[in-house]
């Protein structure tokens, strides 16, 4: 079960110092199966609860996981190595299609909204004990949410689109419980669940988001929550479609405990419509971030929920950071006011490079993916070997791994930085490195 390693300890502290320092040694290995918790308590003298507490601690920190009968693991991707360490350095000279940043040239520029912010302060600063969403921001958030048929609901600001995920699911969920992610989906949400304590139930996707059938699989393993990608899914450009979204709220229906999480990063960036799950079980949430629109750097995201949901989340809020800043806030206030982004000219320029990638590749005779947002996403038999050939071909490309579970293997193009006249001299090399490499030639 473990080799020649061996835990030890007296104190439940001690006992998950032991298994971290096993893990991180290399000593015990991803998918390990640690003892029971009362055999281990029997070579340890120790009380079974210690050893439980220490497991429960290992869980929390998402080093182990646990899955019923099975037993304990060590997690397959420990949250000590996040995915996207898995980014490789791109050399010099090599034209880099992996980041999966927004467009500068498309980015708004922040001096004139943040120097109105400022303004706004001068006139009336910020104080404790004023609501932390600006009366102004919630009015436009509304406005917006409501025009996308969002039901109504309180709001909340975040740091981000990752901070809001992981609010709400705190906010309903605990350690040993089970949420579903889209696979292949955010990196990020993957490395957040089991950070978390959390279960990981890989829900499988094609072009018009999660699939019925795994998301009902999900729901039979004891899914307490889903997360779902409204549109510009990353990595696989996916977007929920009307018949999808009404095929997934009639799956959720005779779940109403189940907590439904509607990411819609790419709001500002896509003209498709939204078709979000919002309301489709009695606790849920909507998050709509400022990031890909008007730059990474400006770190805010708007929610709204169900009651519950919001107060709970705006209560934890409270007791750490308080707000989110209203310089920011009011930055993006300014943003939305003067229509500093055209979102149709947006998605109109990541649609015209993404389509002509996909349609360059199909040409080719190579299969590759990309209804919505900045990405392509290219089916592969071998990861690495693609990679390899690409970056030889000088182009750097992203390893499908990072967004991956149980899903196939693929890579990652980011067309954002991508200029027309690249997507030939670039489909040409995606295509060379796909194919297979027989007898020492390539087909």
């Amino acid at each position: 079960m473990l080799g020649d390693y061996r835990i030890a300890g007296r104190r439940a502290s001690e006992i998950a110092a032991s298994v971290e320092a096993g893990v991180g040694s290399g000593a015990l290995e991803p998918g390990t199966l640690l003892p029971p918790m009362r055999e281990l308590a029997g070579e340890l003298e120790v009380n079974p609860n210690t050893v439980a507490a220490a497991y429960r601690t290992l869980r929390e920190r998402g080093v182990i996981e646990t899955d019923g009968r099975r037993g304990s693991r060590v997690r397959h991707r420990p949250a000590t190595a996040p995915r996207h360490a898995l980014r490789m350095a791109v050399p010099e000279g090599v034209r880099d299609v992996a980041q999966g940043n927004p467009d500068p040239d498309l980015l708004p520029p922040l001096d004139g909204p943040l120097a109105a912010a400022a303004r706004r302060y001068a006139e009336a600063p910020t104080l404790y004990g004023q609501d932390p969403v600006a009366p102004e921001l919630a009015l436009l958030a509304r406005a917006g949410f409501e025009a996308d048929g969002v039901p109504a609901g309180a709001m909340a600001v975040t740091s981000g689109a990752l901070d809001g995920i992981e609010r709400v699911l705190a906010a309903h969920l605990r350690p040993g419980d089970a949420v579903a992610v889209e696979d292949p989906g955010w990196g990020s949400v993957m490395d957040l669940a089991p950070a978390m304590g959390l279960r990981v139930l890989p829900v499988s996707v094609d072009d018009e988001g999660p699939r019925p059938e795994a998301v009902a699989r999900a729901l039979a393993e004891g899914a307490k929550a889903l997360v779902v990608t409204a549109r510009a899914q990353n990595p696989t450009g996916a977007a929920v479609s009307a018949e999808r979204a009404a095929a997934l709220r009639e799956l959720l229906a005779p779940h109403p405990q189940v907590l439904v999480v509607d990411d819609d990063h790419g709001h500002g960036i896509v003209d498709l419509p939204l078709y979000a799950l919002s309301g489709a079980t009695r606790h849920w949430a909507l998050i709509r971030s400022t990031a890909k629109a008007y730059g990474p750097d400006l770190r805010l995201a708007v929610l709204t929920g169900d009651a519950v949901t919001m107060d709970r989340v705006r209560g934890r809020q409270g007791l750490g950071p308080g707000w989110v800043s209203r310089l920011l806030q009011y930055a993006v206030v300014e943003l939305w006011t003067t229509g500093a982004v055209d979102p149709a000219a947006v998605a109109a320029s990541y649609g015209a490079r993404r389509d002509a990638l996909v349609a360059a590749l199909a040409e080719r005779g190579v299969r590759a993916h990309g209804r919505s947002g900045m990405n392509v996403w290219v089916p592969v038999a071998d990861e690495t070997a693609v990679v390899t050939r690409l970056l030889t071909a000088g182009w750097a490309v992203s390893a499908g791994a990072r967004f991956r579970v149980d899903s196939q293997p693929a890579v990652r193009i980011t067309v954002s930085g991508l200029a027309p006249a690249e997507v030939p001299e670039l489909a040409d090399a995606v295509a060379a490195a796909v194919r297979p490499v027989l007898g020492g030639r390539r087909d």
